[in-house]
């Protein structure tokens, strides 16, 4: 919710500060920015130290740092791009952890179903994000009291953390109280990921579906809302607050979908995995490469039929979205007890570093660029954020690919974890 109720109210920020594209994508660059970088310190702490700790003191600094951005003033611009770079330190911290500590508490399908409860709330919460902020924008007539909502929630999720999350002993579920394998460097840790050919392989995929996501996530409403101004179903949003309807609907799909999309890989992963080792991967490159036709047509549609195009998006977000708790599932099975904190975090810096980070900063700056050709027609507002979107499926099809490369050795790096685990190597 947090991380997209910026984009629910976009319009009234960009009219509020006076930016331009380019700069409006940088407050999510960012918040991804400062995410991916810490990424790799809670990972190191959360293979070795208290991991209810460290999450807890992140979700603070979190709660802390998003209440403070909606205090900005006008003239004050680049101090909520500061809170919004603050803000990446409680979902790094959280993040990386979170799953490692529900690798612990369970296994086989038992796991999968709870990493599923788990990682549905990714599609949930920013669907609402888009939906309550522009409502909460909407009803108070200022953007900022959107920022005041979401602190509440996570004061709420703290106390459940402090009192009812367990730290359970890393490796618990597969070694009936822990693991036993010696505690190894950082460095060790690293080139053991690195030769981790599924963990590679995955994590590029990843990537690739981040910057999928990132960019349509952030710029999809704004981009609906100057489709309907070309086609003079409203006017040009001057002042706040700015229509919200885009961001209810696309809020509302972005919730069903991810419900959905999340169940339905779960169920397919759930059938085929006894049948088909390499079930998992595969899944997710078909939920890839199908999806990318599906948001193609849908921003060539939006110059002429809004329906066809949310029909498009509400499908090409189901199909991505069977992806999310299988990945989770790839990572914790393919990397042994005492690295996944690690794994979690490396993943989340490259799969950031290279994908959303950049992704809305670079659609808005294309934008931009493209503006040189035409500084003052609605339609060319909506022409040139429609051809920088474009990117978006083409990225898709090159995450397809990388899955289905680690459908080749899934099987055998899967294998080599369980027997390191088992065994209580030292590795």
């Amino acid at each position: 919710m947090d991380r997209y109720t910026i984009a629910g109210v976009l319009l009234s920020i960009q009219n509020y500060f006076g930016i331009p594209d380019s700069t409006s994508g940088l407050l999510q660059t960012v918040f991804i920015c400062s995410f991916m970088f810490l990424a790799p310190i809670f990972g190191y702490l959360g293979d070795r130290y208290n991991r209810k700790i460290i999450m807890i003191a992140g979700m603070i600094v979190w709660i802390i740092t998003t209440l403070g951005s909606s205090f900005v003033k006008k003239s004050d611009f680049w101090v909520l791009v500061l809170t919004r770079a603050l803000v990446g330190t409680g979902e790094a911290s959280y993040s990386t952890i979170a799953p490692t500590i529900i690798g612990d508490l369970f296994t086989g399908t038992k796991r999968t179903l709870m990493i599923s409860f788990f990682y549905i709330f990714i599609p949930v919460g920013s669907g609402l994000g888009y939906i309550l902020g522009a409502t909460i924008a909407n009803a108070t007539g200022d953007w900022r009291w959107a920022l005041r909502f979401s602190p509440a929630l996570g004061g709420l999720g703290l106390l459940l953390l402090v009192f009812l999350i367990p730290d359970p002993p890393r490796g618990a579920s597969e070694n009936k109280g822990g693991a036993t394998m010696e505690r190894t460097t950082y460095i060790e840790d690293v080139k053991y990921l690195l030769k981790n050919r599924s963990f590679v392989w995955s994590s590029l995929g990843v990537t690739a579906m981040a910057f999928v996501t990132g960019a349509l996530a952030f710029w999809t409403p704004t981009f609906l809302s100057r489709a309907q101004v070309t086609q003079g179903l409203r006017p040009p949003c001057k002042e706040e607050p700015c229509n919200p309807l885009d961001s209810y609907i696309f809020g509302a799909i972005t919730v069903v979908t991810g419900i959905v999309g999340v169940f339905l890989g779960t169920y397919i992963s759930k059938q085929l995995r006894d049948r088909l080792p390499n079930a998992d991967p595969l899944i997710c490159a078909v939920g890839m490469l199908s999806s990318s036709p599906c948001f193609f047509i849908a921003i060539i549609l939006a110059a002429t039929s809004i329906p066809a195009t949310y029909t498009f998006i509400a499908i090409g977000e189901t199909l991505l979205s069977l992806n999310w708790a299988i990945l989770a599932d790839i990572l914790l099975y393919v990397v042994v007890p005492t690295r996944r904190a690690t794994a979690e975090a490396l993943q989340i810096m490259v799969c950031h570093l290279l994908g959303d980070a950049g992704s809305p900063y670079l659609i808005g700056a294309v934008s931009i660029f493209l503006s040189t050709y035409d500084q003052e027609s609605p339609h060319w507002d909506f022409r040139r954020l429609e051809y920088s979107i474009l990117l978006c499926p083409i990225i898709g099809i090159l995450g397809g690919v990388f899955f289905f490369m680690t459908s080749l050795y899934i099987k055998e790096d899967r294998k080599a974890a369980e027997l390191l685990n088992s065994a209580s190597y030292k590795v």
